[in-house]
């Protein structure tokens, strides 16, 4: 071209000076065809540039809102989910629907322009028209389509029953953690027993946690368990632990060695199977019922211990007193103490100790018990003999209701004549023979004159030749083991029929919780109405100026009130139950969702959105 121009430089001879030669206009036009070369290619680096860039920022958009999407709606469904197909592995090849190919496709031709890589997200399965047809659990997906459709991944998720419509609600929980005899030694059991002259303070305390409403303590020789309503209950069981070791002293990390944690139903079931004597080391013995009442009554006037904690223990109370009315499980002995005075009343002629003088001899644990079941049995005079005074002083102290006389180990055989019934329970060995019977005059008539030896010691304090005495009847701890397995028998069926009755009332007290959910629905309905009401009282007083008497402003906002109450007496009955049946809470809880709904309730501010927590379930 350069040599071309050249040699065209001059202008030839004759020539027109406006009429390029055909040399210059070549290369004007190579000119032109360069410059429009170097302009698309430029155009086309800027598109390409720009759907890149547009490319990258539609998908970090894309992964963002399906992760924000998926991660706050779905909770712990995407971990589950990814728990079982732990082996897929993102960035490989991955199985896709013949519903997502386009989408796919689309994802993976964007990908190569942008040159990204494309990951893969795990998805709920989509519905198919073919049920027969094997389908797998999950789906791989690329992200940029997973994004795309993540709204109706949630749909289709919510129709699953994946995800309840309840489930972004708050509710507070009601959680039992505490030790007992089966999970805590006495010694750590011991440090944290609350009695009951610090009761209400220990209450107060734990209120005084920010996640914790209400709370109650129960807290026995076999058991210290504390129930909260938390509203948040994993923060509340932190709170918690975190009062019990400063209460105790003891560091939280040997502490929660021994701990036992429940939640709402099974804290709820708990408590009534505690109250209905199921859990208990005695089956079904009924000291524990009178506990669970004596934490009603203490609670009944502290601030702490709120409407939800009042009607759990009333039910509890409840469920104790049903279970050992309409079951046989208090019934019968269960152990050898009580066998011993169970076993003599039984054989006696008139099933009853009345009249009959009675002797212990021994005063340890298992004479403690002998003394506990026979003043249970209405024997108020017994006479107890030991190697010291001391121990039965101490019985004597502990059981005022008694007439307890107290006589040392040399006069045993001189009062033993004067007895018609005798327990033995001491660790002396051999303490009375057939000889010695046969020196004592026969028994008195309230025993049919045939005196009752009873041994409950090991080794025997009866010798065995004793029973071949014609006025004396000999009953030992064989004898005794017989009765008391007999009825261990009877109360293992008769907590069969009780878990039953538990389960009955454990339903109940949950429906009438559920009922209590209206409660802030209906304030705010009642609030919303009358902010309405006095705004739109407060303009017509405005427009009617100050012509009206007093008389007649006090009609005219009887009759502004009058109207509201009338029409909100149907939506209010919509929300009221008494919460016995369950069907009907939960028409009622649906009432309180539509008119949430209809109302915008949910942005509506309580003066006190936690309201009156006094009271018991009704």
């Amino acid at each position: 071209l350069a040599l071309v121009h050249r040699s065209s430089s001059a202008p030839t001879p004759g020539a027109s000076l406006r009429s390029p030669s055909p040399a210059r206009a070549l290369v004007r036009r190579s000119r032109r065809q360069t410059g429009a070369r170097e302009r698309k290619r430029s155009r086309v680096d800027t598109r390409g540039a720009l759907q890149d860039a547009t490319g990258r920022l539609a998908m970090a958009f894309a992964c963002a809102a399906a992760a924000t999407s998926v991660t706050a709606r779905c909770g712990n469904v995407t971990s589950a989910i990814s728990a079982k197909n732990a082996g897929f592995t993102t960035g490989g090849s991955s199985k896709v629907m013949p519903a997502q190919q386009p989408a796919a496709r689309a994802a993976r031709a964007l990908a190569r322009r942008s040159n990204l890589r494309v990951s893969a997200v795990i998805t709920p399965p989509q519905p198919t028209s073919h049920p027969n047809t094997a389908r797998p659990d999950v789906t791989l997906r690329p992200v940029s389509a997973a994004a795309v459709d993540s709204s109706k991944a949630l749909e289709q998720f919510r129709s699953m029953g994946g995800a309840s419509r309840y489930a972004s609600e708050a509710k507070s929980s009601i959680v039992s953690i505490g030790l007992t005899i089966h999970t805590a030694p006495v010694s750590m059991r011991e440090r944290l027993a609350v009695p009951e002259d610090k009761w209400e303070e220990a209450v107060k305390a734990l209120c005084s946690y920010p996640h914790v409403e209400e709370a109650g303590i129960l807290s026995t020789c076999n058991r210290m368990e504390i129930y909260v309503v938390a509203l948040s209950w994993h923060r509340g069981v932190r709170e918690v632990e975190e009062w019990m070791s400063q209460y105790s002293g003891i560091p939280l990390e040997e502490l929660r060695e021994h701990l036992f944690l429940l939640r709402d139903q099974d804290a709820t079931g708990h408590l009534l199977k505690v109250s209905g004597g199921l859990d208990s080391v005695v089956m079904g013995e009924g000291q524990i019922l009178a506990q669970v009442k004596n934490v009603f009554a203490l609670g009944e006037h502290v601030e702490g211990f709120g409407r939800h904690l009042s009607g759990l223990f009333k039910a509890a109370i409840t469920a104790g007193k049903r279970v050992r009315s309409e079951t046989s499980i208090a019934s019968g002995a269960v152990s050898v103490s009580s066998a011993a005075a169970e076993l003599v009343q039984m054989k006696l002629p008139g099933n009853s100790f009345e009249g009959c003088s009675v002797m212990i001899v021994g005063a340890g644990t298992m004479s403690r018990l002998l003394v506990k079941h026979l003043a249970s049995k209405r024997c108020t005079e017994i006479t107890i003999v030991n190697r010291s005074r001391g121990r039965v002083e101490e019985l004597a102290a502990d059981f005022p209701e008694v007439n307890i006389k107290i006589a040392l180990m040399e006069d045993f055989k001189t009062l033993a004549a004067s007895h018609d019934v005798i327990f033995t329970a001491a660790s002396t060995g051999i303490i009375i023979t057939k000889e010695d019977l046969a020196g004592m005059a026969p028994a008195g008539e309230p025993v049919g004159r045939q005196r009752r030896l009873v041994d409950i010691a090991v080794p025997r304090n009866v010798d065995a030749n004793c029973g071949e005495d014609p006025n004396t009847i000999v009953y030992n701890v064989d004898d005794l083991k017989e009765l008391v397995e007999l009825n261990k028998g009877a109360r293992e069926r008769a907590a069969d029929e009780a878990a039953v009755m538990l389960k009955e009332e454990q339903a109940s007290f949950e429906a009438w919780r559920d009922s209590l959910e209206t409660v802030p629905t209906i304030k705010r309905l009642r609030n919303k109405a009358e902010l309405i009401r006095a705004s739109e009282l407060d303009k017509a007083m405005t427009k009617l100026g100050d012509g009206l008497t007093k008389k007649q402003l006090k009609a005219v906002e009887e009759l502004s009130k009058s109207i509201v109450n009338k029409l909100l007496h149907g939506p209010m009955q919509a929300l009221r139950s008494d919460g016995t049946d369950a069907s009907e809470v939960g028409e009622t809880l649906v009432n309180m969702h539509a008119l949430e709904k209809m109302f915008d309730l949910k942005n509506e501010g309580l003066p006190n959105d936690r309201g009156d927590t006094r009271g018991g379930r009704k």
